[in-house]
């Protein structure tokens, strides 16, 4: 995968991600934390983010939100950046994952102020924060890049 491709790669996985928050936004016409179950484990709860995960860090005022946005595309710029001297074609697809997920939630921001969440999981009474497609595809990416580190240059293929 070379860096244009893990970039347009990037391009895909943000453009799902703003599909699916468009979806639960406009088209289906939930309401905020209204639930509405898919599944036993898994329902659709629109909520707005304006910090970072798990509601971190609440930036809900124009200079928060802007140094939040500020701050997340230096560091999608550093992964744009790192793309280059990246060692392996695992390490460009996590860093694919991490940059979509990354453009997506930066999209949020831009338009909503704050970021769309939306997938709920829960099990016997307990509840996981509520996230949304982005969160999940920088998770894959971290784990991707992990998994590159323990796996050494001598086993990672170009």
């Amino acid at each position: 995968m070379t860096r244009r491709q893990a970039l347009s790669f990037a391009l895909v996985l943000a453009g799902i991600d703003q599909t699916l928050k468009w979806l639960v936004v406009f088209g289906l016409g939930y309401q905020t934390g209204e639930p509405h179950a898919l599944l036993p484990f898994l329902d659709i709860r629109l909520l707005w983010n304006p910090g970072i995960s798990y509601g971190l860090f609440d930036a809900s005022g124009a200079t928060g939100q802007w140094l939040l946005f500020g701050f997340g595309s230096l560091i999608t710029l550093g992964f744009i950046w790192a793309l280059g001297t990246a060692p392996t074609r695992l390490t460009r697809v996590a860093y694919g994952l991490i940059i979509g997920g990354a453009i997506g939630n930066l999209v949020d921001r831009l338009l909503h102020g704050a970021v769309v969440d939306f997938i709920s999981l829960h099990a016997a009474g307990y509840y996981w924060y509520v996230f949304n497609i982005a969160d999940i595809w920088i998770t894959l990416g971290v784990g991707l890049l992990i998994m590159d580190i323990f796996r050494g240059p001598s086993k990672a293929g170009k």
